[in-house]
């Protein structure tokens, strides 16, 4: 099913209609994902999902919808900021459909990529044509916007309608001019980019074949870079039935008066040299076409191949030539459809049977957790490697607690692969890989946030290793250095560990004495990350069979959590939160309100110099909850399990919680520690109808490289990941039963919910609503814990049976059960065996 685009913010009665006829017809899996949730604009207090709803393959280097992409995101670009994905769904102006784009993320709010975009224009004489950004861009039709998964389609004002899909590394693009309109002309601008940062560059026409090159250098969207991106277009399809008439190019007269423009006719080249800062120049390409009219409709369509690179212009045009070798559209299309129905298939539900918007919101998630990171293997800049190289991992922060353990359970073979890139960057540069963005490292925005997902990968796959392709002693390696060197500059990779292995936290106020540099901010945030990270090494060291020495080393360190928990401050009446220290063992005060959605100073939480409050991206309140491999600890320290279930929900009812950012994942599952998985299940249900939807403001806040959408996969299906663990701790499941495949191990495992009552999908789920787990088992054997489920049982074929009740009191006193290891395991209370 096709879906459009500026729409209401909730699911309409219409398209209800068309999704229960999909469901009577056995539509395919993509005709339930929803590629315009999360598109709203952020401005003016807007959800801001950053959502890219273009033309992509899973993983693709190429993005398309006229403003967005990876390399294969094609997209279109709109004039209006915050884009951080190129598109807004409002009505804004369109200037023009691009090449690559970034997927929910924040950063820079005017985007990133969105190079080299193309754009129609009609009825006018060549050299007098508004090639200009400004002067060429133009409104959408209302409602016209529409996509499915590898394919985009909009209209504009004027009639003229705009088409892509795409491949890896290329795609195609089509223009087509109704019969009113005299002229089909393109633009190919040189020297636009979603943040107008053009560096220099060059433009070749070929007009005996119709090919167009270009190289152009831009700005990174999240660092301090710039990177330097290759393409080729082609206008000369095998039918022939496309000739170029007129061509030329054009650019503005000088730098002063940037929208001076002047168009020349049969000149075929353009250069510009580096500049160190972004030019304002206007300049690229005019071509002209005669086509044969549709001898139905009279339109006239021009069709438009084009190749990404970021080694060179020929690979550029190899890649087009290689992946659409006989320009056919509909085969194209099919096969990125292909991708995404065999990705979504990996989630098997019965569609006629389950909650139509609980559909919608699974497959929707699934899709966009698959969009990046982006397979860039074949075209790594940087250094020659035998190793998958993928881009966008923006930012690893974001990503490790929900992207890559999703990936765990449905794509071992695929998160392999970006592992591997994870370890081939420490291999060639001494680190692991933080934030890669537009191919360059970009900002750390806490701790090595890489770390945990390689301790992850070790523990779930590290015994398959060698038939994933993962050296898991160079994996091991790399967590180690990353955990005991100090870069020159942990502002953009890797961790401060002078400070962190003398202090056994990080100080605020505190010179390094090595000469590492980096921003000396969100002490007490990268203190908690540091300690997870630590953890990593740890659950490596055992997963992998390294020293006990390591083992009990790391181990020791990442309970370095505790020494900036301070017991004396006080907050509405809870005592003892996170708080920065000083080197000298004192603690800096900082309100633990401070950075919430209830701060009414304005602080600065990000990664500005002027961060003074110690955390990164939200408060006290909230970070004081982070220790996911030791929470019996962080439940002892605040008073035990009463005050910690007391203090959780004052987390939630005083308005602390903010649904979308990371650190608060895992909190609607934090009383599972406490031994009340019912408050659990009550709670993910609040945040999952409070906070998502199937509107385009259905994100509450940037999906960050699908970090949302996979947090919102993880609460449908009843589970959470436990970082660089094998433990998922075990919800209520929004369907009654689902099956996950795992083509690595060969396995499908089915989850039932025996008594599931749709009554229970509510933000308040009426009296005797039956969410409450009762009992597990696997496979026939009944479990000792219904908070938690291993991850060998997730992927190990067979049924897991979940039994659910509707008697609140009783499901309060059941607790996790009766076992001995019931309660999620916690480091400090003997959790994590070695054995």
């Amino acid at each position: 099913m096709m879906r459009t685009s500026r729409s209401s913010g909730v699911l309409g009665g219409l398209l209800v209609l068309l999704l229960l006829l999909n469901v009577a017809s056995g539509a395919s899996l993509t005709s339930f994902v929803n590629l315009f949730i999360g598109t709203s604009s952020g401005a003016n207090g807007g959800s801001g999902g950053n959502a890219f709803p273009g033309a992509a393959v899973p993983h693709a280097m190429v993005k398309t919808d006229g403003a967005n992409g990876r390399i294969s995101e094609v997209g279109i670009d709109v004039d209006e900021t915050p884009r951080q994905a190129g598109y807004i769904d409002d009505n804004s102006s369109i200037t023009g459909i691009s090449l690559m784009h970034d997927e929910g993320t924040g950063g820079n709010t005017a985007g990133g990529y969105g190079f080299f975009p193309l754009f129609p224009l009609s009825n006018c004489t060549f050299e007098d044509c508004p090639v200009g950004i400004n002067a060429r861009k133009t409104l959408r039709a209302a409602g016209a916007d529409a996509a499915t998964p590898g394919y985009f389609t909009t209209t504009f004002i004027n009639d003229i309608k705009l088409e892509t899909t795409s491949t890896r590394r290329a795609g195609l693009i089509r223009f087509t001019y109704p019969s009113d309109l005299n002229e089909t002309s393109v633009v190919v601008d040189l020297t636009n980019d979603l943040q107008r940062s053009f560096e220099g560059g060059t433009l070749e026409i070929d007009s005996s074949s119709g090919r167009v090159t270009l190289s152009g250098t831009f700005l990174q969207s999240y660092g301090t870079d710039n990177y330097t991106a290759y393409a080729c277009y082609d206008f000369t399809p095998s039918n022939g039935t496309q000739a170029l008439t007129q061509y030329g190019t054009y650019q503005s007269i000088n730098a002063s008066s940037p929208t001076d423009i002047s168009v020349a006719q049969n000149s075929s080249s353009l250069s510009f040299a580096y500049t160190s800062s972004p030019s304002p120049i206007q300049a690229g390409a005019l071509l002209s076409f005669s086509i044969p009219a549709n001898s139905d409709s009279g339109s006239r369509a021009v069709l438009a191949r084009f190749g990404v690179s970021f080694i060179s212009t020929d690979q550029a045009c190899a890649n087009a030539e290689n992946e659409i070798p006989g320009w056919d559209w509909d085969a194209v299309q099919n096969a990125s459809e292909s991708k995404w129905e065999d990705v979504l298939n990996r989630v098997e539900i019965n569609t006629s049977v389950e909650d139509a918007t609980v559909v919608e919101l699974l497959y929707s998630s699934l899709y966009r957790s698959q969009l990046v990171p982006a397979n860039l293997t074949g075209e790594n800049p940087y250094w020659d490697s035998p190793y998958p190289f993928y881009d966008a991992l923006f930012c690893s922060w974001d990503t490790f607690r929900t992207v890559h353990p999703l990936l765990s359970l449905t794509s071992p073979r695929e998160w392999a692969e970006i592992v591997n890139t994870y370890v081939d960057g420490w291999r060639n540069t001494g680190y692991i890989p933080e934030c890669r963005a537009n191919s360059k490292k970009g900002y750390v925005q806490g701790g090595s946030d890489g770390m945990p997902i390689l301790g992850d990968f070790a523990v779930k796959y590290g015994a398959r290793g060698s038939e994933l392709g993962v050296p898991v002693d160079d994996l091991y390696q790399a967590l180690v250095d990353t955990a005991e060197n100090t870069p020159p500059d942990w502002y953009m990779v890797g961790r401060q560990n002078t400070a962190w292995k003398t202090f056994d936290y990080i100080p605020t106020n505190w010179t390094d004495p090595s000469g590492a540099i980096g921003l000396p901010t969100r002490e007490a945030s990268r203190t908690l990350e540091y300690a997870l990270g630590d953890f990593a090494v740890r659950q490596a060291g055992i997963a992998l069979n390294k020293s006990d020495d390591d083992v009990y080393k790391y181990g020791n360190r990442s309970m370095g959590f505790l020494n900036v928990w301070d017991p004396n401050v006080t907050s509405d009446g809870f005592t003892g939160f996170a708080q920065r220290r000083f080197a000298n063992g004192t603690f800096a005060f900082s309100d633990p309100v401070d950075c919430s959605p209830l701060d009414t100073v304005g602080h600065s939480c990000a990664r500005g110099t002027d961060n003074d409050v110690g955390f990164y991206e939200s408060s006290s309140w909230e970070y004081s909850f982070f220790a996911p491999h030791s929470m019996s600890s962080i439940v002892d320290v605040v008073g035990g399990n009463d005050t910690f279930v007391n203090r959780t929900t004052h987390y939630f009812t005083k308005g602390y919680f903010l649904a979308g950012n990371e650190p608060s994942f895992a909190m609607p599952l934090a009383y599972h520690y406490a031994n009340r998985p019912d408050l659990s299940a009550l709670r993910v249900r609040d945040v999952v109808y409070s906070s998502f939807g199937t509107g385009i403001g259905g994100i509450p806040g940037n999906d960050d490289s699908g970090a949302m959408a996979a947090l919102l996969t993880f609460h449908i299906l009843g589970l959470y990941p436990v970082p660089a663990s094998n433990q998922l701790l075990l919800g209520s499941p929004l369907v009654s039963a689902f099956t996950l495949h795992n083509d690595l191990l060969n396995t499908s495992t089915t989850f039932t919910v025996s008594g599931f009552d749709a009554s229970s999908l509510a933000a308040v789920p009426g009296n005797g609503s039956r969410l409450y787990v009762s009992s597990v088992s696997v496979n026939g054997q009944t479990q000792g814990s219904i908070c938690w489920i291993a991850f060998e049982d997730v992927v190990g074929g067979g049924e897991i049976v979940i039994t659910v009740d509707g008697d609140a009191d009783a499901a309060s006193v059941r607790g996790c059960g009766s076992s001995e290891r019931a309660l999620p395991d916690s480091l400090a209370t003997g959790g994590f065996p070695i054995s």
